[in-house]
């Protein structure tokens, strides 16, 4: 009991902070995932990682029990025998069966923290392999070299996309022939359906799109009774032309830094990134920019929605106002995240990323100084949902934004937790429904406020148990 009441206190708060060789419960995934996701998008694409059979399932079953949708991907089973003499054997009989066994028209070839620690050479490897008959010599296999102990699934998402992208586009690039496309990067974004209303979007602008990658039905597939392995939606004829297109636009700059260098540089293309665009405010930005980089007029329609996000927000206002908040998780969501509250009234107050650099805090520090509502806020890149505990037991706010991790320390600090971001794991089809675009604005206007609502009924004496909230 001693203990219980020593870690809630400022004095373990301080020791906690001062800790450096040991992390505990990260916001942040490893590479390999981000990879998967990432390949996941592409039509007839299989995910393969070029290490042991744990890590991939490991991989398969955080992505599984967020979507609750079965995940198809290979390894080619490193062992001891491959951590001491190499693992281009396992690569070559590997792709050989993933080729014969499963038909891709792709393979997405990421690594492990093995294959990476003993140093093996994709390239080299996926050569060796096609000069010995495993695979044909024109099929493609997009290698993206990501170890675990490094970066974060965001990172591995930037590589594996800049994998595919090289390996079927680089032959194509033309720049007399530049089309009117638009390519739009999703990032690793845990609401799926964020896709769809995207596309929706740019299709009432008269946008012609890419989506790099489209991934909405892989994690979001019907039941008819036939099972389908491959159902990621951007085709590679697509992915092929991508390095043709006008311009190219991010909704999570730091999910896609090394592709959107290569856009701008190597494919000569104008590129646009945002920080996750949540909100009336933030999606505004977004259609603006899209609107400039194409020409295309923003229709009634879009502007018929906004009134609606509109209305739900000035409805909602009084629920947000005052209220402090504490968020965690990647850097651009915690961006997204933190610009909606502001627009809302809320207070931010401890925001964390595992993931985040110290060009991020200093951006989150000036879009919070940009609003009074941000005064009290304090930003942790590098820090875990330890230190969150720790922040919410000697500062307390009125609620916690997050994945599904952060239940524990809702439940120690006696505060509503609303889920956001990936993985969700304890709630069911939150990632069925979207958080960007105008409904995307109402839906989060709606869980937060609701829960808000709900933890006053929750916790009301009969006197004050009212009907109306």
């Amino acid at each position: 009991m001693k203990t219980e009441e020593w870690i809630n206190t400022e004095e373990y708060r301080e020791l906690n902070f001062a800790r450096k060789a040991l992390v505990i419960n990260p916001t942040k995934a490893c590479q390999p995932l981000g990879a998967f996701f990432c390949a996941s998008g592409f039509e007839n694409t299989l995910p393969y990682e070029h290490g042991s059979q744990g890590c991939t399932a490991y991989f398969r079953n955080n992505l599984s029990r967020h979507y609750r949708e079965p995940f198809p991907a290979v390894s080619d089973s490193m062992t001891e025998d491959a951590a001491v003499f190499g693992g281009r054997a396992n690569m070559i009989e590997g792709l050989k069966n993933a080729y014969s066994l499963y038909k891709p028209a792709l393979i997405a070839m990421c690594t492990s923290c093995m294959s990476e620690v003993i140093g093996d050479d994709l390239k080299a490897f996926i050569s060796n392999a096609k000069d010995e008959g495993a695979i044909p010599k024109d099929f493609p296999v997009a290698p993206a070299h990501t170890p675990s102990f490094v970066g974060s699934h965001l990172t591995g998402y930037d590589l594996m996309l800049q994998g595919i992208i090289t390996t079927l586009g680089e032959e194509h690039f033309d720049a007399s022939k530049k089309t009117d496309k638009v390519n739009l990067i999703p990032g690793f974004d845990a609401h799926v359906e964020n896709i769809r209303e995207l596309r929706r979007y740019l299709e009432m602008m008269g946008v012609d799109v890419t989506v790099l990658a489209d991934n909405s039905e892989t994690f979001d597939s019907p039941l008819t009774g036939e099972y389908h392995p491959y159902l990621g939606k951007t085709t590679l004829a697509e992915t092929a032309d991508c390095v043709n297109a006008a311009a190219t636009v991010s909704m999570q700059a730091y999910a896609t830094p090394k592709t959107l260098a290569d856009f701008k540089g190597k494919y000569e293309q104008q590129v646009a990134a945002f920080n996750y665009p949540l909100g009336v405010g933030g999606f505004d930005a977004f259609l603006t920019r899209v609107s400039e980089l194409t020409g295309k007029p923003i229709p009634a329609e879009i502007t018929s929605e906004r009134g609606k996000a509109v209305d739900a927000a000035t409805d909602a206002h009084p629920y947000f106002h005052g209220k402090r908040f504490a968020l965690f998780g990647d850097p651009d969501l915690m961006l997204g995240l933190t610009a909606f509250l502001l627009e809302m009234g809320g207070e931010p107050v401890h925001i964390v990323s595992t993931n985040g650099t110290k060009k991020w805090k200093k951006e989150m520090e000036a879009l919070l100084s940009s609003s009074p509502y941000g005064a009290s806020a304090t930003v942790y890149p590098g820090h875990d949902l330890w230190h969150m505990r720790s922040l919410l037991m000697t500062d307390p706010v009125d609620m916690i934004i997050g994945n599904s991790h952060g239940k524990y320390a809702a439940r120690d600090a006696g505060i509503p937790h609303v889920r956001i971001g990936f993985p969700i794991v304890d709630r069911v089809n939150l990632h069925r429904y979207a958080t960007l675009g105008y409904r995307g604005a109402v839906n989060l206007i709606t869980w937060i406020a609701n829960a808000f609502i709900e933890e006053k009924d929750r916790t009301s004496d009969d006197a004050h148990f009212e009907l109306l909230r």
